[in-house]
């Protein structure tokens, strides 16, 4: 077994997600997140809603706690909220069917999946990958989870987020065009899951720009609630 000792530079610690109720935390491995999920959604953004979801990636220590103050990212002028349900894996392999996909689920949370548009806008058109609008610092903020052994897995229920007390997003899990087992089943067959994996399973219509000072509130109805604020550049 390593030691800090074996290390040339020291490691660094491993991100966790808080459980609603336990003082034990969940420790997370990967962020996966779902594209185009909604349909709403896609009508919005002008994309073909024939097309299905597909899948990007942030880093896991780009996790920001609940009531964290998110500062302004560099290089955009269009930073945009997305809320959305948040899967957390207890296990998971390859090529996992549809019907096995829920046993490999611990829980569930609400989460914001912060988007820089005009940078991800102008990397489509270039055919490039989305990583410089989808991952960069504090860009994945995400609350506490819930054990689906207490709330089960829910198929419906509100989603909705609130800027400064005034409601932009909202729609109903129950629209989702891909659901959980789907989602899960799907992404095994690109990647091997594992325990630690969580997937943020896309966002519903209403999606729209953050400006410093902004308060941020969003939910999930018998999941939990979320709030972050957007400070200045850092």
């Amino acid at each position: 077994m390593s030691t800090s000792a074996s290390f040339v530079i020291p490691p660094t610690a491993t991100p966790v997600l808080p459980i609603a109720g336990l003082d034990k935390t969940f420790p997370v491995r990967r962020i996966w997140c779902v594209g185009r999920n909604y349909l709403e959604h896609i009508r919005e953004l002008g994309n073909d809603e024939r097309q299905p979801p597909f899948f990007f990636a942030k880093h896991a220590d780009m996790l920001a706690p609940n009531g964290a103050i998110i500062p302004y990212p560099t290089l955009t002028k269009d930073f945009q909220h997305e809320v959305e349900l948040v899967v957390a894996l207890k296990s998971g392999g390859l090529n996992i069917a549809p019907a096995q996909a829920l046993d490999h689920v611990y829980g569930y949370a609400v989460g914001i999946d912060l988007t820089r548009r005009d940078l991800q806008m102008a990397s489509r058109k270039k055919e490039q990958p989305w990583e410089i609008g989808k991952s960069f610092d504090l860009s994945a903020p995400c609350g506490a989870l819930r054990p689906a052994s207490e709330i089960s897995h829910p198929t419906s229920g509100r989603i909705w987020l609130s800027v400064n007390g005034s409601e932009r997003q909202k729609g109903d899990l129950s629209e989702m065009i891909w659901n959980v087992a789907e989602i899960i089943a799907r992404l095994s067959l690109q990647v091997s899951l594992g325990a630690g994996d969580i997937i943020m399973t896309g966002t519903p219509a209403g999606v729209a720009a953050l400006s410093p000072g902004d308060r941020v509130e969003c939910g999930i109805d018998g999941i939990g609630t979320l709030k972050i604020a957007i400070g200045e550049p850092a």
